[in-house]
């Protein structure tokens, strides 16, 4: 059975060691999943971000969970579309090593994501959940100690493009 898991649901309601929250640069909240981690976790969530000082493209920090299920949260600001000539693919990437490493290095067994860069920054849903299945599937070979990682889709068009990547994936596997 495979490690990696594809769900339709809300990532603010998931009862598992670390969420992953797709944040802005500046960490202190902002729309769509940053929000409403935000406004889940209640106001705590917000001042340890402030003293974290950012965070940039591509990399990640972590956070308690505060009033969420989640223990942990992981904040990664993902890359904006900008035509695919910008480091794209490579910073996408980069969001999905660099919090599944601070997953790991946090003794986590089960992480969530939510699908990085596909809202406002306008990353292609497809391309996105390739690179993200690809991402997580070459971590994972390497750390065993991470169980299961889940892509927690919003809505079903994201959920369709996460299924058809692993599927294809798993092919290749």
């Amino acid at each position: 059975m495979s490690r990696i898991e594809i769900i339709h649901g809300d990532i603010t309601k998931q009862a598992v060691d670390a969420i992953v929250n797709a944040a802005n640069c500046s960490l202190l909240g902002g729309g769509g999943v940053d929000g409403a981690i935000h406004r889940a976790a209640g106001p705590e969530l917000l001042a340890e971000c402030r003293t974290l000082h950012g965070c940039e493209t591509g990399k990640a920090k972590i956070t308690r969970g505060y009033r969420l299920p989640a223990k942990y949260v992981i904040h990664t600001p993902g890359p904006v579309w900008r035509g695919g000539t910008h480091r794209e693919d490579e910073l996408l990437a980069s969001c999905y090593r660099s919090c599944l490493t601070l997953a790991d290095e946090n003794g986590c067994k089960t992480v969530d994501f939510p699908s990085i860069s596909t809202g406002v920054y306008a990353f292609p849903v497809e391309r996105a959940a390739g690179i993200a299945i690809r991402t997580i599937g070459a971590f994972l070979a390497d750390h065993p100690a991470i169980e299961r990682v889940r892509m927690v889709c919003f809505d079903s068009r994201t959920r369709a493009a996460y299924d058809a990547a692993l599927r294809e994936w798993e092919a290749r596997a």
